[in-house]
């Protein structure tokens, strides 16, 4: 009795499976795709394989149960030929924030610290500029002077557009850079 590799009997039943995959997807583009994910399968899975017993039956159940999981996949998902949607949930890469944050934080500390210290105040902590001016003991116009001040001499540090929108990655940084002490997202 000769001992042969199951391997080699694959090559045999590629005919049939493809005339299967074609009846079960009428593409046959797609139907080669399901006989090529079906071959991968059967290869990696070789050792499951029962030698003696009947290795189309054992493909067609491969390639029929491929063929349902990708339809069971495809009901979940949304087609996007255009791209639209997928450009919506863009996510900027994190090294950016990393960079905006270093650059940020650098011309944040070459500020004088009345103006580090009114636009904590007033961005990053949200106190009204009347609040902040009580706790540091001025008065409100010169709050808002420090505040004006800082903010344009970060934006000159950092070479933000006055009119462009403000990229930084959390609230309270752009809270301190904008005027409005509003999120520009």
């Amino acid at each position: 009795m000769v001992n042969t590799d199951p391997r080699d009997e694959l090559v045999i039943h590629l005919p049939a499976l493809r005339a299967f995959a074609i009846s079960l997807t009428r593409n046959g583009a797609t139907a080669d795709d399901m006989v090529q994910d079906t071959v991968v399968k059967a290869w990696t899975n070789i050792d499951k394989y029962e030698a003696g017993t009947n290795m189309r039956a054992w493909l067609f159940t491969i390639l029929r149960n491929t063929f349902y999981s990708s339809r069971r996949k495809a009901k979940r998902e949304v087609a996007d030929v255009d791209g639209i949607f997928t450009e919506n949930m863009a996510e900027k890469p994190a090294h950016d924030g990393h960079l905006q944050m270093a650059d940020f934080q650098t011309a944040f500390a070459k500020l004088p610290d009345e103006q580090r210290e009114t636009l904590i105040l007033v961005g990053a902590s949200g106190f009204s500029y009347e609040e902040a001016a009580e706790m540091c003991g001025v008065a409100v116009g010169t709050i808002k002077s420090r505040a004006n001040r800082g903010r344009k001499r970060l934006a000159e540090l950092m070479f933000l557009d006055e009119d462009g929108p403000v990229e930084l990655t959390d609230k309270a940084t752009v809270a301190v850079v904008s005027s409005n002490g509003s999120s520009a997202f």
